[in-house]
């Protein structure tokens, strides 16, 4: 019987462990994550918190790439176009995905035809904010449309994007109310809140995360959030259902995406990969800090989801009777 060396062994157990870490970097290339709106945001922060933990495990290396312009569906249209390789995705919020292909006439991607849904990491509630531009006293949803409805001539409120989940919120609210409110769209939600500390612009409907870091200045109060419960960041706010208006629950998505006819296998090991990134410590702990609550599904399961958020928009959008502007 031939006997196996110690060396041998040691020798055999690197190259098992060397295999192992080989399978694991899927790819020797770079990765890009490609962010539509500008740095500094909610969203842009989340994707590099996962970026960091892919880094080394998924690929060599990962960045983070801001493509900012035409309400972020020139990040989305740069995805479309990349090879489907597992080297380019999009991480995004919903709207992009769910409310523009109703609120835009001429869309140059599909959502689920032009790409892959990868994997849901996070849903974060909106809320509308006030600024130094509102007056002091109002500390409600209704004292608000109230106020709306005596200065119509200063009834604006920042979203965004144009035609995103944030600026429904605002047209939903103007529906309910019967309230004559109007939109000012920003590229992200960092140059909104820029303006509404400012005291431009008086109100502002940002993702929760968003505003956290805002309310210690004194300068931001939250009216009240979408979701169908109160947020456990903001317990003290109510939700719009409990403000009186019922229709207005809302809790929106971020989540990555791949180009059409990326491989099956590349998929799934992206998925995974993108799930342990989101299930590590620091990442959790980052993504609550930004206001947002960790999720995970197969992408199966999330591109369920995206179906079902553009069937339910569908008859929102077009009841509001709005239409983007290319």
């Amino acid at each position: 019987m031939q006997t196996v060396s110690r060396r041998s062994v040691l020798l055999s157990a690197i190259a098992l462990a060397l295999g192992q870490r080989a399978l694991a970097q899927t790819t020797a290339k770079p990765v890009r994550i490609i962010v539509p709106f500008p740095a500094g945001g909610g969203t842009d922060v989340a994707a590099r918190l996962i970026g960091e933990k892919l880094r080394g495990n998924y690929a060599p290396s990962v960045i983070v790439e801001n493509r900012v312009g035409a309400s972020g569906r020139t990040g989305v249209e740069a995805v479309k176009n990349a090879e489907p390789d597992g080297t380019t995705l999009l991480f995004t919020p919903d709207f992009l995905m769910t409310v523009y292909p109703h609120s835009f006439k001429k869309l140059a991607y599909d959502p689920l035809a032009d790409f892959v849904p990868v994997a849901l990491i996070a849903r974060s509630g909106l809320a509308l904010a006030a600024g130094p531009a509102l007056p002091a006293e109002i500390k409600t949803i209704r004292q608000y449309v109230d106020w709306a409805r005596a200065n119509a001539k200063h009834s604006f409120y920042a979203t965004t994007a144009a035609g995103g989940t944030p600026h429904f919120v605002g047209v939903m609210l103007a529906r309910d109310s019967r309230v004559e409110l109007s939109p000012v769209h920003y590229k992200g939600g960092a140059p909104a809140l820029q303006d509404l500390i400012g005291g431009q612009i008086p109100v502002s409907i940002n993702p929760i995360g968003e505003l956290l870091p805002q309310l210690k200045s004194g300068k931001v109060r939250v009216l009240a959030v979408t979701s169908a419960q109160r947020s456990k960041f903001l317990p003290d706010v109510p939700t719009m259902a409990e403000s009186g208006f019922p229709n207005i629950v809302i809790s929106p998505w971020l989540g990555f995406f791949a180009p059409a006819k990326t491989p099956p296998d590349l998929v799934k090991r992206l998925a995974n990969g993108i799930t342990d990134a989101t299930q590590h410590k620091e990442s959790m702990l980052g993504m609550l800090k930004l206001g947002m609550e960790p999720a995970a599904m197969s992408p199966l399961a999330f591109r369920e989801i995206v179906r079902q958020d553009l069937e339910r928009w569908a008859p929102i959008v077009k009841a509001s009777g709005f239409t983007a502007e290319d």
